[in-house]
């Protein structure tokens, strides 16, 4: 019998499986909880969110670190299950940041040369990826605590998974406090911050998710 075959047959054995989408929301939920007072004591919001919630770019912003929360949510919801299928968010993050990196790319040649370094870096280029990553901590250990509670087989992929959703989310929190507003900058710097939150999901999800 292989591998695959044996764990489908384990996990059916073992009945159904406890719901993970709530838990998962709930998890990001008390996250953010966590990321939203933490952006306003130690960032602080930024002074014209009123009128920059009227704007284009700052929806723009959300909607794409939303939809990367999303590809998240998907791919973690798959890989909590032993035979889950992460393919469905793994395109849809893949899309939305080629459409994005697409987009800004678009936007960095178009300008005038003198213009062109101040689109890419903007003013927070060095602080972007930094803070998405802390203000990520809090969510990325709640959703780890809920997936390690699941049956998770691939643990590298379901912590990396886990690291797309906290990234996503966090980076939404943190368009509360950034000001930037060109497409280059957020599809460079705030795609670094989600993926820096990825890849310490990869690092970290065999220690924090394996059966004990």
């Amino acid at each position: 019998m292989k591998t695959e075959d044996l764990i489908e047959a384990l996990a059916m054995d073992a009945g159904p499986a406890p719901a993970v989408a709530p838990r998962l929301w709930s998890a990001g939920g008390l996250g953010i909880v966590a990321a939203l007072p933490l952006t306003i004591v130690w960032l602080g919001l930024r002074p014209d969110l009123s009128d920059a919630m009227g704007t284009m770019m700052f929806w723009t912003k959300a909607i794409y670190t939303v939809i990367l929360s999303l590809a998240g949510f998907w791919c973690v919801e798959q890989l909590s299950r032993p035979v889950g299928s992460a393919r469905r968010g793994v395109v849809l993050g893949i899309s939305v940041v080629t459409v994005l990196l697409v987009a800004g790319l678009w936007q960095f040649l178009s300008a005038a040369p003198a213009d062109q370094m101040p689109i890419l870096m903007g003013k927070s280029w060095t602080r972007c990826p930094r803070n998405v990553l802390v203000l990520a901590l809090p969510i990325l250990a709640a959703t780890l605590w809920v997936v390690r509670g699941m049956a998770p087989t691939r643990l590298a992929s379901a912590g990396a998974a886990a690291g797309l959703f906290a990234g996503g989310l966090a980076a939404t929190v943190y368009g509360l406090h950034c000001p930037e507003h060109t497409m280059a900058f957020v599809a460079a710097w705030y795609s670094l911050g989600v993926g820096l939150v990825t890849g310490l999901g990869a690092v970290i999800g065999p220690w924090a998710l394996r059966w004990r």
